[in-house]
């Protein structure tokens, strides 16, 4: 599995409402393991027994992916984040952290808390916090009292959003196959015309299963 690190683009801050994190950063992503099979690609595309262009349509197949889990806010594979929270008082007093929309439900790999006492936050134990998931937040028990109020955004949660079952539908993956063909047939996004969204195409296939956005 390859890894990457990047800042969210502004779509995942909005998925929740209300949310209460400042900053959402993607830790990890698989960034190699195929989704749609070149056996599905070929297929799609009539390229039977043609193999010259198999390196360029795996790159395409990766991309197609990431898009449609960056449409649907989902992970096809499991995908990890660090999200940041203020400093939201109320020492050892119960907290709630709202965590992006997630599909397919979360892993919570740890909570981290700055310290007056150290530069790099502090592990808070398994005990010290749990997660709703109907709520997808998760709960922190107490906030210590000696929080380092001169770090903006001093709480941090990492989790990792499990894979969707969503990715194994038929309609989510001809959506792949469709934006697949799309990006093969038009290398360039520069035109002299003005163009039109063909008639049920990837947003309409996609848009049912798209979180709602309050």
């Amino acid at each position: 599995m390859a890894v990457e690190s990047m800042t969210l683009a502004p779509f995942y801050a909005g998925t929740r409402n209300p949310y209460n994190y400042a900053k959402v950063e993607q830790v990890s992503r698989d960034v190699v393991t195929p989704w749609l099979t070149l056996d599905e690609i070929t297929a799609q595309l009539n390229m039977y027994d043609d193999e010259s262009q198999d390196t360029y349509l795996k790159m395409l197949e990766v991309a197609t992916r990431m898009a449609i889990e960056d449409f649907l806010g989902m992970a096809i594979f499991a995908t990890k984040y660090r999200v940041y929270y203020g400093n939201m008082g109320g020492y050892d007093s119960q907290v709630f952290l709202d965590l992006p929309e997630v599909d397919g439900g979360v892993k919570i790999n740890s909570v981290e808390v700055y310290t007056t006492s150290n530069t790099v936050p502090v592990t808070i134990s398994s005990t010290g916090y749990s997660y709703d998931p109907t709520g997808n937040r998760v709960i922190l028990n107490a906030v210590p009292n000696e929080i380092n109020q001169s770090i903006v955004n001093p709480i941090v949660v990492t989790y990792t959003q499990n894979a969707s079952n969503l990715s194994t539908y038929p309609v989510i993956k001809q959506a792949g196959l469709l934006m697949l063909t799309h990006l093969y047939n038009n290398r360039s996004n520069s035109t002299d015309v003005n163009l039109k969204e063909i008639p049920f195409g990837v947003a309409q296939l996609l848009r049912p299963y798209k979180p709602l956005v309050m």
